[in-house]
This record gives C-alpha cells, sequence and structure tokens, in this order.
C-alpha cells in the first residue's frame, strides 16, 4: 500500500504567498466590517433624537447604550464557539441575519424597553462579527501577511462606523432617526444573502475538518494552479497544535495561565474608554451647545482616525504587537483627556482633529489586540479564543457608557479626563503581557513560527 501523502498546508500558503484570493477576502471582510461599525455607532447617534423625542434623561437612556454591548458580550462567545465547529462563514452569515432582523425592528420602537431589547438581540449577532473575521484571515494567508492582512480587516470597521455621522447629519434631518436603523437591519440581510454563494471558508479550518476536504482541495487548486494530491492524501496545519473539540482549559494551556486573563482585561480597558467616547460624544458635545451636526461629525471623524490608525500602522503593529500597542496605550492618554477641553474652548476644526487623532489611537489599540490576541491561539481555538477575549472584554464596553450615565453631570472637559484612566492602566497591562509573551516563547520556541 502506497504511503499517505502529507500536505503541509501552511508551507502551501507560504509558498504561493497573497494571491488574488486573498483580495476576495478583504473585499468579504469590508463589506461585513462596515456591518460592524454601522451598527455600534447608529444608536450613539440616535441617542439625542431619542432624548427628545421619547422625553427621556441622558440617564435613563444608560440602559438602551449598553444593551448591544450585553449581547456582544455572550455573542462573541456564542459565535466563536459556533465558528470554530461549524465554520467561520457559517458563523458569519448567522450573525448578519440575527444583527440585520433586530436592528431592522428597532427602527420601529416606540420606547425604551422596546429598544434596550431588540439592541440586546442586535448585540448578539455583532459579537460573532469580529472574532470569525479575523480567524478567517489569519488562517488563509501566508506566515508573513497573517497579521497584515487581519488588521486590514479589522482595520476596516470604522469606516463602516463613519457613515452612522453622515446619515445622521444628512439624512435624519429630513427622515428623522428610524432611518439609521433602517439601514442597518437592511444591509446586513443582503450581504449574508449574497455570502452565501460568495463567500470562502478558512483555508485553515477546512484543514482540520475532514467533511471540508472536497472544498479545500478546491480552494488549493484556485490557490495554487495545477495543484493536485493523492486521494488518500493527508492535510495538516503543520505549524500549530490542534486541541479536539473545545473546553475552556485550553485557553490557559502552553503557558497562557497569566496571558489570557490578562489579555481578558487589555480588552476591557480599552472597550471601556472607547464605548464610552463613542456612546456619550455626540450627546455630551450637544449638552456643551454645539450643534447636533458638529457632535454628529465628531463621532464620524473619530471613526476615520480609527481606520487611517489600523492601516497606517499595521505593518508596525504586525511586527512589534503587543509592544507597539501599549506605546499606543500610553499615547491615547493626553488625546483622549484633552476632548471635552478642546469641545467646549477650541474651534470646530480643533475638535474634529483631536477626534480623529483619538480615534486613530484607541481603534489602532482596538485592531492591534483583536489581531495579536487571536495569533496567540492555534486554528482549533482561535474563533473561541478571539471570543472570549471580546466577550470578557465587554464587560468594559458595557461599564463605559453606565459610567458615563452616572457621571454625567461632571463637567465635560473633566469628565473626558476620567475617561483617560483605562488607556493609563492599559499601558502597564499591555506591556506586561509583552514580556510575559516573549518569556513564553523562548520556553517554548516551536509556538513563534505559529504567531
Amino acid at each position: 500500500m502506497a504511503e499517505a501523502q502529507v500536505v503541509q498546508v501552511s508551507h502551501l500558503l507560504d509558498e504561493r504567498g497573497i494571491a488574488p484570493f486573498h483580495v476576495k477576502l478583504i473585499v468579504w471582510s469590508l463589506l461585513i466590517a462596515f456591518i460592524d461599525g454601522y451598527d455600534i455607532a447608529a444608536i450613539a447617534l440616535a441617542a439625542p433624537h431619542l432624548l427628545r423625542a421619547w422625553h427621556l434623561t441622558p440617564r435613563e437612556l444608560g440602559p438602551v447604550l449598553a444593551a448591544s454591548l450585553v449581547g456582544i458580550l455572550f455573542g462573541s462567545m456564542l459565535f466563536g464557539w459556533i465558528g470554530d465547529r461549524y465554520g467561520r462563514k457559517t458563523a458569519l452569515i448567522g450573525s448578519l441575519v440575527l444583527c440585520g432582523l433586530f436592528t431592522w425592528v428597532a427602527a420601529f420602537s416606540t420606547n425604551v424597553g422596546q429598544m434596550t431589547w431588540l439592541r440586546l438581540l442586535a448585540g448578539l449577532g455583532i459579537g460573532g462579527v469580529i472574532p470569525n473575521m479575523i480567524a478567517l484571515n489569519i488562517e488563509s494567508a501566508p506566515r508573513r501577511s497573517r497579521g497584515t492582512l487581519a488588521l486590514i480587516a479589522t482595520g476596516l470597521v470604522p469606516i463602516g462606523g463613519a457613515i452612522p455621522g453622515v446619515v445622521a447629519a444628512t439624512l435624519v434631518p429630513q427622515h428623522g432617526w428610524p432611518i439609521l436603523f433602517l439601514i442597518g437591519g437592511i444591509a446586513p440581510l443582503v450581504i449574508a444573502a449574497i455570502a452565501v454563494p460568495g463567500m470562502p471558508e478558512s483555508v485553515k479550518f477546512m484543514t482540520i475538518h475532514e467533511g471540508q476536504r472536497a472544498k479545500l482541495v478546491a480552494l488549493l487548486g484556485v490557490l495554487k494552479p495545477g495543484f493536485s494530491a493523492p486521494d488518500n492524501a493527508s492535510f495538516v496545519v503543520e505549524d500549530e497544535k490542534q486541541f479536539p473539540g473545545f473546553n475552556p482549559k485550553y485557553l490557559f494551556s502552553e503557558g497562557l495561565e497569566v496571558i489570557t486573563p490578562l489579555l481578558w482585561l487589555l480588552f476591557a480597558l480599552n472597550l471601556m474608554g472607547y464605548f464610552f467616547l463613542l456612546s456619550w460624544t455626540p450627546t455630551l458635545l450637544t449638552a456643551a451647545k454645539l450643534p447636533p451636526a458638529t457632535a454628529a461629525l465628531t463621532s464620524a471623524s473619530l471613526q476615520v482616525g480609527g481606520t487611517a490608525g489600523a492601516l497606517i500602522l499595521a505593518g508596525w503593529l504586525n511586527r512589534h504587537r503587543f509592544f507597539a500597542i501599549a506605546i499606543l496605550f500610553a499615547l491615547a492618554v493626553p488625546v483622549v483627556g484633552s476632548i471635552g477641553y478642546i469641545g467646549v474652548n477650541a474651534s470646530k476644526p480643533t475638535l474634529l482633529l483631536a477626534s480623529f487623532l483619538a480615534g486613530f489611537c484607541v481603534l489602532g489599540i482596538q485592531s492591534g489586540i483583536n489581531v495579536a490576541g487571536a495569533l496567540i491561539y492555534p486554528t482549533s481555538l482561535r474563533a473561541n479564543g478571539s471570543g472570549w477575549e471580546l466577550g470578557i472584554g465587554r464587560i468594559g464596553s458595557i461599564v463605559g457608557p453606565l459610567l458615563g450615565s452616572m457621571f454625567v453631570t461632571l463637567p465635560v472637559p473633566e469628565l473626558y479626563m476620567w475617561s483617560a484612566a483605562p488607556f493609563l492602566l492599559g499601558a502597564v497591562v499591555c506591556y506586561a503581557i509583552y514580556a510575559l509573551n516573549e518569556a513564553r516563547l523562548r520556553e517554548r520556541p516551536y509556538l513563534r513560527q505559529a504567531q
């Protein structure tokens, strides 16, 4: 009997390099990233209009702003498991359908209770997007480009977050706040329908699941024209240690006993600061007597800055990972702390610049930890590991807006100074992760190639 041929898939991807297939992945990531960014920002920009339409106080709006974040907390873990069990593509399509359906229904809400529940259910879907989108890109790329492609994919999310700012400034005055949710609901449903026949699956996910063998062979033939393998060939991801099934204890193995919980804390700190900015900036600046259109454009500037940060810094973040992210955390402290003072005392262009720079740092950080955190884990755990990071981290995203509602009576400049505190602590935690991971890789050099 002929000996079975072993096909090393990581080596094959490295040998082929970047191909048109990867461009296709980035296009799909762009479409999906738009949805993720749009949905999260839409409720913040609808908030000032809901206050007036439903005669609410800012404190009463806190649960609405936090509801989708609670959904994301559980959705990240749920769809992380679905992604590792049934595939990145299946998880992404399910996420889009769930998000789109309940966002569309939210356009017809008539009170705070309805909106809160609908935002929570939509958040379950949104939670599955980032873990699986990152895994899809990392697991289909050559080694030198794994981090860069994933950083580009996540860096596109803030572009979607900028779109509601434009909608709020141009369409809401004519059509009212529901237009934000009608657009945010219909778009993901359309993209999900197109994704069923058009979106590819992760190369390495198919490699470690025998039921995906035929699709894997076909895709490898596209990536490497002329590729063929015998019927008895064995496909392996040779540079990773896989785990059977999923057990949370796997997230603490291979030297990750301390790194995994520190990663959860790091995500919580950055998301706490970011979601305070995202959720309360339009309302606080409007309360500070700035025109609603200026507040909306400030929010859009934050998102555009985030895209610029992720894309401009992609190469640097890919090379230096947690060390580079620690530097960004430190830079975010004075930038974020200055927004309130500038909003009250400076000109509109200066405010937009400050918001742009805050997004550059804070969303650059988020893109960086999304990817660096996912690369810590092997293919069999990646969506789960990333999902738990984002899920536990969402506790910070819930706390941020709720703390804002508790201290909203503080002067705006003082409130923004306090909002910079999570980034200061994040710089310390991130450097600790960098040092611990370097020590881990020195003890286990076989892991370095996988990262």
